[in-house]
Parts: structure tokens; sequence; C-alpha cells
């Protein structure tokens, strides 16, 4: 039998379950998934694709020269392909939609849908998982990797890794970047820097997850983002170290890919072949135990072998080089000077150094155009635009069947437009994007038989100055 309150203790009683019921009501409410959809309201249907195809981008944002050559590779130059964003928030200003902003404007593209899930148990919402398993890639925007990393085990991680075995693909910028390594630094406990990480290689800020994407040919990877102006290569090589003490790599071997903001992304094909867009990347390797690697004392690391992949640069992860590295060390906490560059071991031709061309002014017709013939596929022209008038011309040929994929990541300064011309000077494709900083993107398939003559041209449509922009040129 339950007895009754006491006359002293009842009013207590209520008024603590009437301030429990207010407080109740005052806790913020879960917020819904939220979906934006741009472009078509039904989804693309085709049975097979020819991915997959990757983007690992050092900033949150879309890099239109590596995913218009990652929807090039998947959609097989016919046809057009859905794209999700995944979020973890909404963003705090301007468009709701940014990613999928970009990506509208870029060829090949049938619809691209927005998801803000703010909540781990969204990876199990029907309509995302349905919208996911439409698509032919999912981007994963930047933000908070812990977030990403709570859907581990939902069916959303299933949902995405069927894009891939379609024949799809993934990516993502920042913290997209990160969830796309199978050794994910989570940030769950914090971020940490690399003189903190070097002081401590088990700072409580260092946490990991494993075990949620394993993509084909990318095994054993940390990734990280923002690498040069954040100075991370330090954390990089204490995460590595971690990965190689703990097990957390196979065969004893971590590697690590930081990539560089500002328009930096390592763009990953079927075969495992990585080329650089942008901006620069390293790909630093551990493979021996650390010579100490231990809670509250500092790291000791001989001997991190690094390459550094310019734009336009490639690098195999099927077949991992053992050339063309430069060694850095760590010693009781403190690593060694310069990083970020270094005299290689030894070469191994465009092997993490890439194949490029460098204007030579005068360049600007197409009797004057430098001859980039004879570069290596995928290879890169660079050069500026040192006037409002300014124009460069680069020779370029293709056999019978050819397809010539050009991506340009134009610099900040200055907006510059893309031409393809025939033999003759004649217009066979252009990308004018508008804006400053605005990349461009051409394809053009050869269908005559022989092999023909054409030319890049870059020319000025606003601005100038000397920061370089980056044409990657890929033939197939």
């Amino acid at each position: 039998m339950t007895s009754r309150p006491s006359r002293t203790t009842a009013p207590l009683a209520i008024a603590l379950v009437v301030v429990a019921g207010a407080l109740t009501m005052q806790q913020p409410a879960h917020a819904a998934a939220n979906r934006v959809r741009l472009g078509n309201t039904t989804d693309m249907a085709r049975t097979s694709w020819n991915g997959p195809a990757f983007t690992m981008n050092g900033a949150g944002g879309i890099v239109a020269a590596s995913m218009s050559r990652a929807i090039e590779d998947i959609r097989g130059g016919t046809g057009s392909i859905d794209v999700v964003v995944l979020a973890g928030s909404a963003p705090t200003s301007g468009s709701a939609t940014p990613e999928c902003d970009t990506i509208m404007g870029l060829t090949g593209v049938n619809s691209c849908t927005t998801w803000t899930l703010t909540a781990a148990a969204d990876g199990n919402n029907s309509q995302v998982n349905t919208d996911v398993r439409n698509a032919e890639f999912v981007y994963f925007a930047g933000g908070d990797q812990c977030k990403y990393t709570a859907w581990k085990g939902t069916s959303l991680e299933a949902s995405v890794e069927s894009v891939v075995a379609k024949g799809g693909g993934s990516g993502g910028g920042s913290a997209g970047h990160h969830i796309n390594s199978p050794i994910v630094y989570d940030a769950c406990n914090g971020s940490v820097t690399s003189a903190e990480a070097l002081a401590n290689p088990y700072d409580r800020y260092i946490s990991f997850t494993t075990g949620m994407f394993q993509w084909a040919n990318y095994g054993g990877v940390v990734n990280d983002s923002h690498f040069v102006t954040r100075d991370r290569m330090g954390r990089t090589m204490a995460f590595l170290a971690r990965a190689v003490k703990d097990g957390l790599a196979p065969g004893g071997a971590a590697w690590g890919v930081g990539v560089e903001e500002g328009g930096g992304s390592l763009f990953l094909d079927r075969d495992g072949m990585a080329t650089q867009y942008g901006k620069d990347a390293y790909v630093v390797l551990a493979d021996h135990q650390p010579e100490q690697a231990v809670d509250r004392k500092p790291l000791s690391y001989s001997g991190f072998k690094i390459w550094r992949l310019a734009p336009g640069s490639t690098f195999d992860f099927k077949n991992r080089p053992s050339c063309g590295y430069y060694l850095r060390s760590v010693t009781n906490g403190v690593a060694d000077g310069n990083l970020y560059s270094g005299t290689p071991v030894t070469n191994c031709g465009s092997q993490g150094g890439g194949a490029s061309l460098a204007e030579s002014e005068p360049n600007d017709t197409r009797d004057a155009a430098d001859d980039a013939t004879a570069l290596a596929t995928p290879g890169s022209v660079t050069g500026t635009m040192k006037s409002a008038s300014d124009r460069d011309y680069f020779k370029i040929s293709l056999a019978a069947g050819q397809t010539l994929i050009t991506n340009c990541a134009i610099p900040a300064q200055y907006d510059a437009d893309a031409y393809l011309l025939d033999a003759s000077g004649s217009t066979l494709v252009r990308s004018v994007n508008g804006g400053a900083g605005a990349d461009e993107s051409l394809t053009f398939t050869r269908t005559a038989s022989g092999t023909g003559t054409y030319y890049l041209d870059l020319e000025a449509y606003s601005g100038s100055g000397t920061a370089v922009y980056t044409c990657t040129l890929t033939k197939s």
C-alpha cells in the first residue's frame, strides 16, 4: 500500500513535479532532418556506372575541377548523375545549399539533394537512405567529422557503400575529407594542434574511429585537411605513429594524406591512381615502429617518408611507390625544419612529381603556343593572367576516339575563361563561368580519324595578377 504524503511534503512534491514538467517543456527538440533538392525531381535510372571515383578536398567547398572529373568518370561520357550532399549542420549564412549550387553548374548532373542531419538517429531515416541509394555520388560537407562517425553502423553507412559499389563515388571537404579515410581522426574529444600532438601523441584530444568506410586501394590512410595553412604536418605524423603503434593500420604501415585548402583536391580513380588539383597535397608514410610513442611523453620517430603532390601530379595508391619521397624525423617532440618541401631521396619520374608545363610568354597566339603535345597524361599546364587582356595558348594533340578532359583551377585574383580551338582557330567547346576564382572545365572527344591538333586558350575576362592558374589535362 502506498502511503499518502504528509501535509508538509505534499506541496513540495507537487512543486517539484511542476518544475520538472516546465523544464521538460523547455528542452529544445531535435531538429528534423532537412531536405532540399535542386534539378530534376526524378532520379536517373541506369544499370551500370563507370566508377568508383573519389574527391578528397582540403576545405569544405566543392572543387569544380576534380568534381567534374569524378562526374565524367562515373557517367563515362554519357547520361547524367544524381548527387547527394550530407551535412551535419546548416550553413550559418548565405545559401542553404552551397555545395549543390556549385554542382548544378557542372556538366552531367541530373539533380543535387542536400540533407542536413543533426543526430545519429538520422542515419536510419528512410528517405535519406532512399535518396543516397538512388544517387551516384555522395559528398560529405565540411563541419564536424564526429557527427559523421556517429553514423557508423546505421543504414546510412551501408547506403553510401552501395553507391561506391555500383560504380558511383564519394567525397568531401574538411570534415568530409576526414570521414573518407579508413582511419578517421574523429575530433570527438576536441581538435588537436601539431604542437600538442608531437608533445604527447596520446593527448586526450586525439581519438580515432575505424571500420567505417574502406575504399578500394585506400587502405591504411589517415586523412587531414587545411594542411599547410594550419600547419598540420606535425599532428599527421603523430596520428601515423599512433596508428602503427596501436595496430590500426594493416601490415605495420600507416599513410597520411594531407590536402591544402583554397582549392586543393585529391582525385582518386577506380584504378587507385590519384591526381592532385588546385593546391598541394602530401602523402606521408610511417613504415616502422616509433622510437617513442607513449602517453605524456613527446614523440620520437625517425624517417617519415613524404611525397609532395603539386597540382597535376599523380600518386598510385594501388601500387604504392618506393621512390620520390623526402625524409623528415621527430626527436623528443621536435620536428625537423622545412616539413613541407625537400629533395627526394630517389627520383621515380612523374610519380609524386607530376608532368607539368609552365607557360613561356609571349604565347598570346596559336603560332606562339606553348607545345604540350608531349605532355604525359594526366599532366598540367600553368600560367598567369598578367594583364586584363592576356591570352595563353597551349598546343595539344588528340588521336581518333580520344577524349580530353581539361579542368582549370583559377586563382581568386582574376576571372579567366577557357576555350578549346581546332587547328584553324574555331571554338569547339568553351567554359565561361563568371566571377574571380571560378574554375573552368572542358570535355571534348575527337571523332575524326588520325591525330588532330588543338589549342587550349586561356583568356583574361576581368582582373589580372601573379597568382598561378593550373589546368589539368587528362586524355582517355
